[in-house]
């Protein structure tokens, strides 16, 4: 399972929050980081947003893999239906923090142009989730996921967790 995460972090998130953004700063001329690094205010905030993203992304993970028996990447997705931890709040607790961690490379770096590929992330993501991984999902995992999605918010955080049929809270 090691490399079978590993493989899917280099290409998923690794190309959201590495190789685009080293892109995007490489043809938009504002390479070297270094001539682009914000005030010791914004490497703050990058920080306040970057360290609880990363805690989530990590944990999340760590729930496909113990849960549902696979990995976020659509080539070797979960086995098991994941509705625990984050998930209970929110469907795509993952997603949101990598872009989390895209804004976190916006502010450290003064970035407006890593700012607007947070936009066009969240806006692909959004799409694809609509049209393809949710209505994959509903096959998949037919009335249970329906009727948490219709209970959960795909972005938003909810206040109180989703209580799956006959979970009794353990």
């Amino acid at each position: 399972m090691f490399w079978r995460m590993t493989k899917t972090v280099l290409i998923l998130p690794g190309t959201a929050l590495i190789y685009i953004p080293i892109l995007i700063q490489w043809f938009s001329e504002r390479w070297p980081f270094g001539a682009s690094v914000g005030t010791r205010l914004q490497l703050a905030v990058a920080v306040m947003l970057a360290v609880p993203a990363l805690v989530l992304a990590a944990y999340t993970m760590k729930l496909f893999v113990r849960d549902g028996h696979g990995t976020p990447a659509p080539w070797d997705p979960p086995q098991r239906f994941v509705v625990s931890g984050p998930y209970r709040f929110v469907r795509n607790p993952m997603l949101s923090s990598v872009i989390l961690m895209i804004l976190a490379e916006a502010v450290a770096l003064n970035s407006p142009l890593l700012l607007g590929w947070a936009l066009v992330f969240f806006l692909l993501n959004t799409l694809y989730f609509i049209f393809i991984e949710e209505p994959g999902l509903e096959r998949r995992f037919g009335e249970d996921y329906r009727k948490y999605k219709a209970a959960v918010p795909r972005w938003v955080a909810m206040l109180r967790p989703y209580e799956p049929a006959g979970d009794n809270g353990s």
